[in-house]
């Protein structure tokens, strides 16, 4: 197109002595063949050079406009195959975790969250952050406190929520829409000031976070005992040589051993794994139990291990 405008407007310029307006000008209302009347009438060599460039304009626009169309229809059709995909696979997710926001603290649940293959997608209105990270994350786009942005997410399926928009009011009303919806769903909210807390969990939260007293905590805790809190940040950290931690329910076990006590488990010869942790069935946490200790029903362990320990547990024991 490019080429023909340029080869227009020089020819009317030297075969017409047209001026460089009036070549531009005869140019576009040529290649375009809108039907206007010439500048000026044309003599024999500008009339065979229009039709010559009537001729080749007509075929060249032509295929432009047929290309740019069906870029533009590709598109949109492309997009809208995306959303009826993930409208799909979210139909299709049931006991996932709903992220509502993508900012600091969704971001970073998220990335856990994926580094742990637990099936979970974000609720974000800003149309900006989805495409910028729509192709890692399943993305719901649509305001957290609207029910039918929240039913879309599969709220009602849902076995978590984690709420952490930066407006305690707009995380107190996700909380309640979610709770209504959802009466079995475990909400974890984030909050900003401590008069929140409270309000959040009479809403319906079962955990509330304020990441800035934890942040605050864990800088003191770094000048009071640095060590043993750098050692505490290596156990969440996700890496190759890295150690981890795993939560494993009894029923994982039960069907390949004889699972009376946590010496009958025997981890740490099987897998090297070591057991430092124990959650009863009505939620007591006992640290560091001792091997005789009876397992009962719906408990967990608490595993310490490295990645390709909890790996080797986790194929072991066929553990999701």
């Amino acid at each position: 197109m490019l080429v023909v405008f340029v080869f227009g407007v020089f020819g009317y310029r030297y075969i017409s002595g047209f001026s460089w307006v009036d070549a531009c000008y005869m140019t576009i209302i040529t290649v375009t063949t809108v039907g206007f009347s010439e500048v000026q009438p044309l003599d024999m060599q500008g009339k065979i050079f229009t039709i010559f460039l009537i001729i080749s304009s007509v075929f060249i626009f032509a295929f432009a406009i047929s290309v740019i169309t069906e870029y533009i229809l590709s598109r949109n059709s492309e997009q809208l195959l995306k959303k009826k995909k993930v409208k799909n696979t979210i139909k299709k997710m049931s006991n996932h975790v709903v992220v509502c926001g993508y900012g600091r603290n969704g971001r970073q649940a998220a990335e856990r969250l994926r580094a742990y293959k637990k099936p979970f997608l974000v609720i974000e209105k800003d149309k900006e952050i989805i495409e910028k990270h729509e192709e890692d994350v399943l993305f719901v786009e649509g305001d957290a406190n609207d029910d039918e942005v929240l039913l879309e997410a599969g709220i009602d399926r849902a076995q978590y929520l984690i709420v952490t928009l930066p407006d305690d009011a707009a995380n107190l009303f996700v909380v309640l829409s979610a709770r209504q919806i959802n009466k079995k769903l475990y909400i974890i909210s984030r909050a900003s000031l401590v008069t929140s807390q409270k309000k959040l969990q009479l809403a319906g939260a079962n955990q509330v976070i304020m990441p800035d007293k934890i942040g605050g905590d864990h800088m003191a805790s770094l000048v009071v005992m640095p060590d043993l809190i750098t050692f505490m940040d290596k156990l969440s950290t996700e890496g190759e040589h890295t150690t981890n931690l795993e939560e494993v329910a009894i029923e994982d076990f039960a069907d390949q051993v004889d699972c009376n006590s946590l010496r009958d488990l025997d981890l740490r010869r099987k897998t090297g794994c070591t057991i430092i942790g124990y959650i009863a069935p009505d939620g007591e946490y006992i640290i560091n139990p001792e091997a005789d200790m009876k397992l009962q029903p719906k408990s967990k362990v608490i595993v310490l291990g490295r990645p390709e320990q909890i790996k080797k547990l986790n194929n072991m024991f066929h553990i999701e």
